[in-house]
């Protein structure tokens, strides 16, 4: 018996392609909520002959968080969870189950795992934990891009994790990016000490090779003084020594790695990248020490993005180079093996480790 009303909502402008996958997805709701900020495929029409409840709105100056707002106005008062999703996002089989096993009186938020990409078998690359769903009078959305809930609650906020419950993300390559950049400048200019915008700036001009204003921009978040989540601190100083290396300040760019790991030194992703820096520069005793240190952290964070890299054969792969290199042949071969455990059929895994087998046994 179902125990509580829940409505799926979200927003959407010529995603015709996607409607019969997410609505598939999304049918263990009560009612589907789709808001369409100006459609001119058949989208809109699509959605009304699968059932959905569609409304249109026309935004201007667009904002994600003036869009998001108008959809959660749209949502049934009488709902009692909601759930909001784009339209590239499927749930695993179950997640209603998931989520009215979890969720308890009084709850607001709940949270679950998000699989922002997926490798070509399927499995997980990058994770982190997702916030998407809520009550229904608790929440406004803020921020112009990259938009998040702010709790407007009048009781004690009270957030979940949903076990279980996964969201897999089918990202549309032909969709543009290209308002990142103005709306997070513009949202930098509306709220200047904002340590949660200085850290998605500093990290878009890092996606569009801006080094130097990407390095300026990740200082200044990390100098504001609500700058206090550590994982987030750590992404930003690795950001910077990426930035660094780019800009050929090999020196910099260690000292920032250094600083990262420092910060955060239970996650994996600063040693990795410090010791992929050092494999590209044939730095091969810092290659193995970073690697190897990653490979001695054996938890994913529960708080922060996971990189694939991080997880997957890399560390390995990488310690096994650096072995090699180092003629630490014996080490190297084991770190071969289990590389190649993590992708069978890798060509390039599969003939380093004939190549090392037959320096080892020699």
């Amino acid at each position: 018996m179902k125990k509580y009303r829940i409505c799926v909502y979200a927003i959407c402008k010529n995603e015709e392609k996607f409607v019969d996958r997410w609505m598939d997805s999304m049918r263990e709701a009560d009612v589907i909520v789709v808001t369409d900020t100006g459609s001119t495929d058949g989208t809109v029409e699509k959605f009304r002959e699968r059932g959905a409840v569609v409304c249109t709105e026309e935004i201007k100056p667009w904002r994600f968080d003036v869009a998001r707002n108008l959809s959660l106005d749209h949502v049934p008062e009488d709902a009692d969870i909601c759930v909001c999703t784009d339209l590239d996002e499927v749930f695993t089989r179950g997640w209603r189950d998931c989520v009215e096993k979890s969720w308890q009186p009084g709850t607001t938020m709940g949270k679950y795992l998000y699989n922002w990409s997926l490798k070509e078998d399927g499995t997980p690359d990058v994770q982190f934990s997702y916030f998407k769903i809520h009550d229904r009078h608790s929440y406004q959305w803020a921020y112009p891009v990259h938009e998040c809930l702010k709790y407007v609650g009048t009781g004690p906020e009270k957030i979940i994790y949903i076990t279980g419950m996964e969201l897999n993300h089918y990202p549309d390559a032909a969709k543009s990016r290209g308002s990142y950049l103005p709306l997070l400048e513009l949202a930098a200019k509306e709220t200047p000490q904002d340590d949660r915008v200085a850290y998605y700036l500093g990290r878009e001009y890092m996606y569009k090779g801006m080094w130097k204003e990407c390095i300026a921009e990740l200082k200044r978040h990390l100098a504001l003084p609500s700058s206090i989540w550590k994982e987030e601190r750590c992404a930003s100083m690795r950001w910077i020594a990426k930035s660094c290396f780019r800009l050929s300040n090999l020196t910099e760019a260690f000292s920032w790695y250094c600083r990262a790991i420092a910060e955060v030194p239970h996650m994996r992703e600063p040693y990795v990248e410090c010791a992929q820096m050092a494999y590209q520069t044939s730095n091969w005793p810092m290659a193995y020490y970073m690697a190897a240190e990653a490979l001695k952290i054996r938890q994913k964070s529960m708080v922060y993005v996971n990189m694939g890299y991080a997880w997957d054969y890399t560390p390995d792969d990488l310690c096994a180079i650096a072995c090699y290199r180092l003629g630490m042949y014996g080490e190297s071969l084991a770190h071969a093996k289990a590389a190649l455990a993590f992708s069978p059929k890798d060509e390039r895994l599969q003939n380093n480790l004939r190549l090392i087998e037959l320096k080892a046994n020699h």
